[in-house]
């Protein structure tokens, strides 16, 4: 997706005040080398896997995930709340109660009140999450959101006892998840309804930010309150952490390999020319890791010629090369058939419908363009400019000419490259590049997204395919109530749903991202944790 480019000066808000000089001079300091500044470090604004990285542990929710790799880093935990919510009344009804004793990263209070401001300025600001998860979702939310009501009437708070209640305008099983979201983790009432760059929001957390340059640099430092907040499942961290950013990525490489930087951001993708390097220097600290909440794929418009036809988009998927892909990002992709990646509820176990994933079969692919009567039919590929996306896509262009089809290729600037293909009401493209990581590991962040009909917007929108199949529909709709806590009784039905959608050939797979954890000699690698949704987990940097 897009990045906001976020202009302004280092300061310090008078809500957010700290006391943080202290710490800061007796913790000892990761430096982190990033190519992109997040969208935003106010949780109001940020959208970006870059910002969420970060502000998971500044902002933290009535629910969190685990401190943990792999799988475990899924299940959600207690945050600010005292349990997981309860939920009543169908599904429409989450109770949780407030933590006694909570203090912001300023040493203010919290109280139950907060969050209900929370949520309106995330409404506010906008935050770019609150059209999916929170303004229809919360009873009286759209209400506040057209200024037709001057709070949310779903949301009920009582600062004396702590307790929160949320009314849901229909059961929506994601919303402990949603409850997670950065956006949503606790802000001091009255603090500005607009974004505040430089100087964001004091939060609750094990850490908090500061000196922020935009564009350039910001600190994250441990959060002096937060050890006697003692919240089970959530670390102190060890060190502060020093971020850098620049769009150098080689250079950052260069920098953690001779250890004059720590920790290379595992969301950038290192260049090719310098694999072989760092994996014959870097033993022991460099790891190709599938965090299994990242799917990469090309979308196929099921409205439009060629890929209206079913053997059409057969043949994309039964010739497609994904290990020539693959080689093109530089060995960064796990081999892929399934829409859901393997992190999330509902991936199916069983074999591909069209062929291990692997060189693909272009005799037969071939042979399906003949039979679909699709042969010649002029096809555009829409594509990102940045590597490998582009060549990517360059290499898709050329398989689809090999086959039997006219294929050129339309390459746009990657700060609007979602936003063109998502103007579905004037545009219609055909076919092109699309990914999606995880928001949180439940089916509906994919399906109900990317590929349910009720999704299809005249602009911004995401299911680019223009899916929209009566029988998937009807599923997500159904499974899509079931609480993410509960997820497991119905995870055989979204493996078939899954199934299903790769048996029609709606997407074309061709990976799950598998992303560098790459550090010097100074951090002690065993220690480290890396987090399925958030990536590198912060708490886990310890300098020898």
């Amino acid at each position: 997706m897009a990045f906001a480019i976020l202009v302004g000066a280092a300061a310090v808000s008078a809500l957010g005040g700290s006391s943080i000089a202290a710490t800061a001079s007796s913790t000892p300091t990761v430096q982190l080398v990033a190519g992109v500044f997040p969208q935003s470090l106010d949780p109001g604004l940020d959208y970006t896997t870059q910002g969420a990285e970060t502000n998971w542990l500044v902002y933290t929710g009535l629910t969190t995930y685990k401190h943990a790799s792999g799988a475990a880093g899924g299940n959600l935990i207690p945050g600010l709340a005292t349990a997981l919510p309860t939920i009543s009344d169908g599904g429409k009804t989450y109770t949780a109660t407030l933590r006694k004793g909570l203090v912001f990263s300023n040493g203010k209070p919290v109280v139950a009140s907060d969050f209900l401001y929370t949520v309106e300025r995330a409404i506010k600001i906008p935050w770019g999450g609150s059209g999916e998860f929170i303004t229809p979702v919360i009873a009286g939310a759209t209400a506040y959101s057209n200024g037709k009501a001057s709070t949310i009437s779903g949301i009920t708070t009582n600062n004396a006892t702590g307790k929160i209640v949320i009314h849901l305008t229909a059961p929506y099983g994601p919303f402990d998840n949603v409850l997670a979201f950065s956006s949503l983790g606790i802000i001091p009432s009255g603090f500005p309804m607009k974004v505040e760059p430089t100087s964001p929001p004091p939060g609750v957390g094990p850490y908090e930010v500061t000196n922020i340059v935009a564009n350039q640099s910001y600190d994250v430092v441990k959060n002096p309150h937060w050890a006697a907040e003692a919240i089970p499942g959530i670390p102190s961290g060890y060190d502060n952490v020093d971020v850098k950013v620049s769009a150098n990525v080689s250079a950052n490489a260069l920098a953690v390999l001779n250890n004059s930087a720590d920790v290379f951001d595992w969301a950038d993708t290192i260049p090719g020319s310098l694999l072989p390097q760092i994996q014959s220097k870097a033993k022991g600290r460099y790891n190709l890791v599938n965090l299994g909440g990242s799917t990469y794929y090309i979308f196929l418009n099921v409205t439009e010629k060629p890929f209206s036809n079913q053997l059409a988009r057969e043949a994309v998927v039964t010739g497609l090369n994904e290990d020539a892909m693959s080689r093109l990002g530089s060995g960064t992709l796990a081999p892929a058939c399934f829409f859901l990646p393997p992190a999330v509820p509902g991936h199916p176990t069983g074999a591909c419908p069209y062929g291990t994933p692997g060189t693909g079969n272009l005799a037969k692919a071939k042979a399906l363009v003949k039979q679909s009567g699709m042969a010649g039919q002029p096809v555009t590929v829409w594509s990102e400019t940045r590597a490998p996306r582009q060549q990517w896509m360059t290499y898709y262009t050329q398989f689809l000419n090999s086959i039997g089809f006219k294929a050129t290729q339309k390459v746009i600037a990657d700060a609007t490259y979602f936003t063109t293909i998502g103007e579905s009401k004037t545009l219609h493209p055909q076919t092109g590049f699309a990914d999606w990581n995880q928001d949180f590991p439940n089916p509906v962040d994919f399906y109900g997204v990317l590929l349910d009909g009720a999704s299809i917007l005249p602009t911004d929108n995401e299911n680019f395919g223009q899916t929209n199949d009566p029988h998937l529909n009807a599923v997500v709709s159904k499974l899509g109530t079931t609480p993410t806590t509960q997820l497991g009784s119905v995870v055989s039905q979204w493996q078939a749903l899954d199934e299903y959608v790769a048996k029609r050939a709606y997407v074309a797979v061709f990976g799950y991202q598998k992303f560098p954890f790459f550090t010097s000699d100074r951090i002690i690698y065993s220690k480290l944790i890396f987090q399925p949704i958030y990536g590198w987990d912060f708490t886990s940097f310890d300098l020898k």
